[in-house]
């Protein structure tokens, strides 16, 4: 249940190629957890009304076929299945664009090499993409149950590093300006992580040994990749992106003076061939 609703945050990272996220973000999130809810509840009372308690032993993975067999026959359990197969390869893009967008917004910031940001013509982050596809592939080879303990835990350890970011912000920078407001103050934000909170320090107590060890080894990993990649940037291995300025969030533009002039350094490091604006390596 916990991996079926977390994830929600992943949406952000495609504010940039949304009109007005401001208005648009708030509507498609509520619309979806209508959806939800409504995807999860009216097929299960479906199913659980329709067959005798008797049958509780037999709700297993993928039941909801023999349900729909039961219920309506050959055509619905073909129409579940399918309904199953499209939904999953809905997660797989969802998931893949999320994660190559991030890449994406982190090669802008100048956080990663700048390779991480280029677009291939239909305006799609191409090796972005590719290294999304890489990891899908590496998990792979685990079982499905393995899979979503290690993706719970590791996503368990962000959300904790989210929610302190949130509370030491607002406390540290209540003015600072933020293009969606929660109008509680720090202690009123502080009250609002303890419950998922909690939930999540419970979800990676439930975990497995040899999940904690395979993600402390990831952890470990990132923490020495983040150096790696410094060391790079300063030693001039690679070239990185100018960090510019704050983007505007109700459309996703820049509106700082030398907005004209990152872009052209942007443009200059992410062309097929040198720019001649002098641009050089971000050290």
């Amino acid at each position: 249940m916990f991996w079926n609703l977390n994830y929600w945050d992943k949406a952000s990272t495609l504010a940039g190629e949304v009109e007005e996220p401001r208005k648009t973000f708030p509507k498609a999130v509520f619309g979806a957890v209508g959806l939800v809810v409504g995807a999860y509840l009216i097929p299960l009372l479906a199913g659980t009304g329709a067959l005798p308690s008797e049958t509780a032993a037999e709700w297993t993975d993928g039941f909801f076929s023999e349900v729909g067999q039961r219920i309506g026959g050959s055509w619905l359990r073909v129409w579940i299945q399918a309904a199953a197969a499209m939904s999953n390869m809905g997660l797989f893009e969802a998931e893949m664009s999320s994660d190559s967008f991030q890449l994406l917004g982190m090669a802008e910031m100048g956080m990663i090499p700048a390779i991480f940001a280029r677009r291939s013509r239909h305006g799609t982050p191409t090796f972005s993409i590719l290294c999304s596809a890489t990891g899908v592939v590496i998990l792979s080879f685990m079982s499905f149950q393995e899979i979503i303990e290690f993706l719970n835990f590791l996503y368990g350890l962000g959300m904790l590093a989210v929610f302190a970011a949130f509370v030491k912000l607002r406390a540290k920078d209540p003015d600072l300006p933020r293009p969606y407001g929660i109008p509680v103050g720090t202690a009123g934000a502080a009250a609002m992580c303890v419950p998922p909170v909690v939930l999540i320090t419970t979800v990676m107590c439930l975990a497995s040994a040899r999940t904690f060890i395979v993600s402390a080894a990831v952890a470990i990993a990132g923490v020495a990749l983040y150096y790696g990649v410094e060391h790079a940037k300063r030693r001039g291995w690679a070239e990185f992106l100018p960090p510019g300025p704050p983007a505007d969030s109700s459309h996703g533009s820049t509106s700082a003076p030398n907005a004209a002039d990152v872009e052209d350094a942007r443009t200059g490091l992410l062309a097929d061939e040198p720019a001649d604006d002098g641009v050089d390596k971000v050290e």
